[in-house]
């Protein structure tokens, strides 16, 4: 039993092609119509470049004539562009506790702003201690109160809820 050979990443060019026919187009997008695969191979070596499998899954195949290393330098620089443009979302985690003085949640509403602005989740906890578990009303007040002042710029991706002694919201940029 021979060992199987390992699947190339990217088109199939040149030989790689054993289909018998292909759908041509050729160096200036010109389309050739259906030929046999060995002409178009022939074809693409007269004018001293590559043919490359541009939608393998189509009946026949479309393949182009076309420099292959150029091909392929191009198609990477697009893919970096595509990842600096892109951005991940993180989730940041703002804490709270039942008591906040007025000034210290300023402080925290700016910094959330300032998470929605970069497009961020933010995850708030409220964490209770000792006795502050016995008015768990106080914290559902005080996510409410985070919720109606952020409406306008954040969406609520889950609502307060309870686990063991903090109280989580997770809030999304609209």
């Amino acid at each position: 039993m021979r060992p199987v050979a390992p699947e190339k990443e990217g088109p199939r060019v040149n030989e790689d092609i054993r289909i018998r026919e292909v759908q041509l187009i050729d160096q200036e997008g010109q389309n050739l119509g259906v030929i046999p695969t060995r002409d178009a191979i022939l074809r693409a070596q007269e004018a001293g470049l590559d043919l490359v499998e541009i939608a393998p899954n189509s009946v026949p195949p479309v393949c182009k004539i076309l420099d292959y290393g150029r091909f392929k330098y191009q198609n990477q620089k697009k893919a970096n562009e595509a990842r600096k443009k892109q951005h991940i979302v993180e989730i940041k985690e703002i804490k709270l506790r039942p008591g906040i003085d007025t000034h210290d949640y300023e402080v925290k509403m700016k910094a959330i702003h300032r998470f929605f602005e970069e497009g961020d989740k933010v995850k708030i906890t409220l964490r209770f201690r000792g006795r502050e578990m016995a008015h768990q009303e106080l914290g559902y007040k005080l996510l409410n109160k985070v919720k109606e002042e952020l409406a306008p710029i954040a969406k609520v991706e889950a609502e307060p809820s309870l686990e063991g002694r903090q109280m989580i919201m997770v809030l999304a940029p609209r």
